[in-house]
């Protein structure tokens, strides 16, 4: 260890040799070892470091001890502290920066000094600062980089060689947790970009407006990156780049802001690669007045397949930690994931409207070949019976054919009826069994499994794909009540998905009876957390409760006959 300390000039005596001397021996040995296993077995950052300077404290009984985790500029990011009373601490607002005595700790060693104010780099203490004299400082190295300074103050009789030896080990134990514990939080922030980058798929895919989900982009973003605030730069009018949408810290202030076309929104557009900008605020080629008021920043591509869909933009307050290469490239990967599901439901709307304008022809060849068509036929019989009536024939031998045209008439306008109301509800000609296996099926991704489903007619359950007795069924429900039903079981499955963390879920419909006197069961269990606690939507159970008011029915959402999860009732009669 002598190579490898820095000692200031001290007194000479027997004392003082016999303390240069010391060495880490016995049981002194194993409470290092213990402590280098306690320090080494973390994978929280914080708790990596409180442990480490609270251990190197111990072991070298420092009244004092910190670790000052340092930026590119020297100035602190993260600042741990032992033995300092917390208002003292508090009062002391700003971190030390690595100059003076501190900037004298050298990359590999200990900066090992009896008397700290005898230094010739000393500057004096801040304000409130305690008195220190005895000092003992080591550099922690992450990957052979400096990572951050270990401060030790105040042993009574001063630090020795083998503080010294200690301090090096628990450094070099500090760096391998340290390095584990970025390795750990870069998967953890991996794993969450991931997934929200799968939230963003699944939420374009499945038909959510367009504005929304681009705000879902920004605040999600946000979050996963632990920044202030999140914009999306899209092409606008003119092909122009503006921010469109803005979440967080001053928000109000980006949205609007057109991006310059030699700036770095554009470039990471076309070319396609994402930027990190250490400080915005110290920059000066930004010129977009509002970013300014930001520090640290972060910009994506929103591309895929070589098509720019804009820009993801992360930013920071001044002053905070700047972005890491890592939260570029998992920012990057979000920001091509939203791209390409962006672009899906692009491509899935422009299917909707070919879709649209497909059944627009059905309707017109509906129209034409069976209402269309019948009209004429029935033109043709009117005409008949009037020729025939200018020639006197007797009007007896008439009235067949008019009768047959007013049937005629009769079955062309209920065609038409048809038609219409399949426009006002395009659910209109399926059944109601085979709706509730539909409503069942998209339950399946909010619940996590598929919902059990039984339909039963007069206490028979009916199968599936028997479309006689669901004809019965629908032949006794109006299309009014069939409408509600399906609402009901909808909004019963989505409140067990939202609330009741169930592991099953089963729906059951039952008819009985027909007319005022039938009765149609509508029920909704689970076996999940019940009612305690649960914060269901007023709206949502105060609309079922009208539509059950509407038909003169009941409605109820208890507890089950044997407490275990939920039960969500509703009944009202047929006529």
């Amino acid at each position: 260890m002598t190579d490898a300390a820095t000692r200031a000039p001290r007194p000479g005596g027997p004392a003082d040799a016999a303390r240069d001397n010391d060495v880490v021996t016995g049981d002194g040995l194993t409470d290092l070892l213990n402590a280098v296993l306690s320090v080494a077995s973390g994978l929280d950052l914080r708790g990596v470091m409180e442990r480490f300077v609270k251990v190197s404290a111990e072991l070298t009984h420092a009244r004092y001890g910190a670790i000052n985790v340092l930026d590119a500029r020297g100035a602190s990011t993260t600042f741990v502290q032992t033995g300092m009373p917390t208002s003292i601490a508090e009062m002391m607002s700003n971190p030390p920066h690595s100059i003076g005595v501190l900037g004298r700790i050298p990359a590999h060693g200990v900066l090992l000094l009896d008397d700290l104010t005898r230094h010739p780099a000393f500057r004096g203490f801040p304000p409130d600062h305690p008195p220190m004299g005895s000092f003992l400082g080591a550099a922690v190295r992450v990957r052979e980089q400096v990572y951050g300074y270990l401060y030790l103050s105040e042993k009574d009789g001063g630090f020795t060689r083998a503080d010294a030896e200690v301090v090096v080990a628990l450094a070099a134990a500090a760096g391998i947790a340290v390095a584990n514990a970025q390795l750990y939080a870069d998967a953890a922030r991996r794993e969450h970009w991931l997934r929200a980058g799968q939230d963003i798929t699944t939420m374009l895919l499945s038909g959510v407006d367009e504005e929304e989900a681009l705000e879902h982009i920004a605040a999600t973003a946000r979050e996963v990156a632990g920044a202030d605030t999140a914009a999306l730069a899209l092409p606008g009018v003119g092909g122009e780049l503006v921010i469109e949408l803005a979440d967080g810290h001053a928000a109000e202030s980006l949205i609007g802001a057109v991006m310059p076309r030699d700036g770095r929104s554009w470039a990471v557009m076309d070319e396609g690669r994402g930027l990190l900008v250490e400080s915005l605020s110290q920059s000066r080629v930004v010129r977009v007045a509002p970013m300014r008021a930001f520090g640290p920043a972060l910009f994506a591509p929103l591309q895929t397949s070589g098509r720019g869909v804009g820009v993801l933009i992360v930013l920071r307050r001044i002053g905070s930690a700047p972005f890491e290469p890592s939260d570029l490239v998992t920012a990057e990967s979000f920001a091509a994931q939203a791209a390409l599901a962006f672009v899906l439901a692009e491509a899935r709307h422009a299917q909707d409207v070919a879709a649209l304008l497909d059944e627009r022809e059905r309707i017109a060849r509906d129209l034409h070949d069976l209402a269309i068509q019948q009209l004429f036929a029935t033109g043709m019989q009117l005409e008949t019976v009037r020729r025939r009536a200018a020639r006197g024939v007797d009007p007896s031998e008439l009235m067949g054919i008019v009768e047959d045209a007013l049937d005629n008439v009769d079955g062309s306008v209920r065609q038409i009826r048809q038609i219409v109301y399949a426009l006002r509800d395009p659910d209109a000609a399926t059944g109601l069994v085979e709706r509730l296996r539909r409503e069942a099926s998209l339950a399946r991704t909010g619940l996590g499994f598929a919902p059990s489903f039984v339909v039963s007619l007069d206490g028979t359950v009916v199968p599936d794909g028997d479309y006689i007795e669901a004809d019965q069924l629908d032949a006794r429900i109006g299309p009014d009540l069939t409408d509600d039903v399906v609402a009901v079981v909808r909004e019963g499955l989505a409140n067990a998905a939202r609330h009741a963390q169930a592991s099953s879920v089963s729906v059951r419909v039952s008819v009985r009876g027909s007319g005022p006197t039938g009765r149609v069961l509508v029920e909704v269990e689970d076996d999940g957390a019940g009612l305690a606690g649960r914060s269901d939507r007023r709206s949502g159970t105060g609309n079922l409760a009208a539509r059950a008011r509407q038909h003169g029915g009941t409605f109820s959402l208890g507890a089950t006959p044997d407490g275990r999860g939920a039960l969500l009732s509703w009944e009202a009669p047929l006529g």
